[in-house]
């Protein structure tokens, strides 16, 4: 444990470091990129390696229009999702910092990533509006469980999904603002996001860390179960059927094709892996939760 703690950084020393960062790279997306520019003819709105269904049988017969409409709805699926996710950080990171002093350098980083996270849910939804494509909710159920696991999450917990949710997309995100075969808007969008969640990034890992060595064991075990049970929901929630429904596609028979896609399952593992090394190396991914995060998709056997 005493070298455990010796190897953790200085936690208000870490989040001036932020400080400075937000200071230079932050910015305003309603100034930031051209909203009113037309979406430009021929150009997709996700890279068509990282669609769903992409390499599948169902892909290959579908026409190259049908593609890049799946690739536009499942966009806005995923801006949804980050809407979803990002309401519920805020909410993690406000309770995180209830009880630590207020002038505080970690809570004013805090108070600072909460803003980005504003920014970023109204960007989402303004993707949304542009593109045409409607919101995707995630279920009802699924919305009424993460308000069940964000009220009895750990502080470790909490952090672990913060990161569940952040890195996977930025993973994908990373490929897609420099890809010249995606519109301008979406390029855009996701350059900013990248650019400002390294450092929500930054923060949370270094929190987890600090937190699985100080916290209790039962925060441990129980931080351990909640993030694969909140893998398991992240994965099944990723893509909202309702896309294939909205492109002409029969819902059943996409969702089976993208169950058995070996394709998939390599994107979103590669995808998860940085994350989950990260998870390994500092303890979560033991005993229960890691065979859920391994049911979940994210974690190979």
């Amino acid at each position: 444990m005493r070298d455990a703690l010796g190897a953790l950084k200085d936690r208000e020393h870490v989040a001036e470091r932020l400080l400075a960062s937000s200071k230079k790279h932050s910015f305003d997306p309603d100034t930031e990129l051209d909203w009113d520019a037309a979406f430009e003819e021929g150009k997709w709105f996700w890279p068509p390696e990282l669609v769903s269904l992409y390499g599948t049988p169902m892909w290959k017969r579908m026409s190259e229009e049908q593609r890049m409409d799946l690739a536009r709805h499942e966009a806005a699926s995923l801006a949804s999702l980050g809407i979803w996710f990002e309401v519920i950080l805020m909410q993690l990171l406000v309770r995180h910092i209830y009880d630590k002093p207020l002038t505080s350098q970690h809570v004013r980083y805090a108070l600072t990533e909460i803003a980005d996270e504003c920014r970023h849910s109204m960007m989402f939804a303004r993707l949304i509006t542009k593109g045409g494509a409607p919101a995707y909710p995630v279920t009802r159920f699924t919305h009424n469980l993460a308000r069940l696991l964000k009220t009895v999450s750990t502080t470790p917990g909490s952090f672990t999904a913060t990161l569940l949710g952040e890195e996977i997309l930025d993973w994908m995100q990373r490929l897609t603002f420099p890809d010249e075969r995606v519109q301008p808007l979406v390029r855009g969008v996701t350059r900013i996001h990248v650019v400002e969640e390294a450092r929500h990034v930054r923060y949370a890992r270094e929190e987890l860390r600090r937190q699985m060595v100080t916290c209790r064991r039962w925060e441990r075990e129980f931080t351990r179960l909640s993030s694969g049970e909140a893998a398991r929901v992240f994965s099944i929630s990723f893509i909202n059927p309702e896309v294939y429904t909205n492109v002409g596609l029969d819902k059943r028979a996409a969702l089976a094709q993208v169950k058995a896609s070996g394709h998939r399952r390599e994107v979103m593992q590669s995808g998860a892996k940085r994350l989950t090394d990260f998870l390994d190396e500092i303890g979560v991914l033991r005993g229960p939760g890691r065979r859920l995060w391994v049911s979940s998709g994210l974690l190979a056997k």
